[in-house]
C-alpha cells in the first residue's frame, strides 16, 4: 500500500457536486492498493499514520500525532499511485489491485483507521470520479509505502 499523507487545516471530497466527506484539522490520505497487499499492511500502515508526529507542539515543533490533537482523517482511494511510467507516455496501472481485491482492503483500512484513531473516518467513494479539496497545512506531505517497512 502506498499512502500519501497530507496535514490539512481542512479537506473535503465531492462526487457529482455533492460533498461526501469533510474534515477540519487532520490528515488527508490518498491510498493506493496493490494485489500484494494483505491485512498486515493495513495494520502496520494504520498504526504508523495515527502515531505519525507531524502536528506542532506548543513550541512549533512537529511532535504531536493526529491522536494527540484529536484530529480527523479523510481517506481517498487512488489507484494512480501505482502508476508505472517507465515505458512511453501513458502510465500503466498493472500493479494496482483490481476492484474485487482493492475494495475489501480499502474497507478494512477504513475500519482499522477508525479503530486505531477511535473515531469515524471520512471517505470518498471507491472508483468514483471525485473532486478533492484541501488546505495543506505547512505544507506537510509524507509518502509511506507498506512494502518499505525496514
Amino acid at each position: 500500500m502506498i499512502a500519501v499523507i497530507q496535514r490539512v487545516s481542512e479537506s473535503s471530497v465531492s462526487i457529482a457536486g455533492q460533498v461526501k466527506g469533510r474534515i477540519g484539522i487532520g490528515v488527508l490520505i490518498l491510498l493506493g492498493i496493490e494485489d500484494a497487499d494483505i491485512q498486515e499492511d493495513i495494520q502496520w500502515l494504520s498504526k504508523k499514520i495515527v502515531q505519525l508526529r507531524i502536528f506542532p507542539d506548543e513550541n512549533g515543533i512537529m511532535n504531536r500525532s493526529i491522536m494527540d490533537i484529536g484530529g480527523d482523517i479523510l481517506l481517498i482511494s487512488q489507484f494512480t499511485l501505482h502508476a508505472s511510467t517507465k515505458k512511453g507516455n501513458r502510465p500503466s496501472y498493472i500493479k494496482a489491485a483490481k476492484p474485487e481485491v482493492a475494495i475489501p482492503l480499502y474497507e478494512a483500512t477504513i475500519q482499522q483507521l477508525g479503530e486505531d484513531l477511535g473515531k469515524h473516518i471520512q471517505t470518498g467513494e471507491f472508483g468514483a470520479n471525485m473532486q478533492v479539496s484541501l488546505v495543506n497545512d505547512g505544507p506537510v506531505t509524507i509518502i509511506i509505502d507498506s512494502k518499505n517497512k525496514i
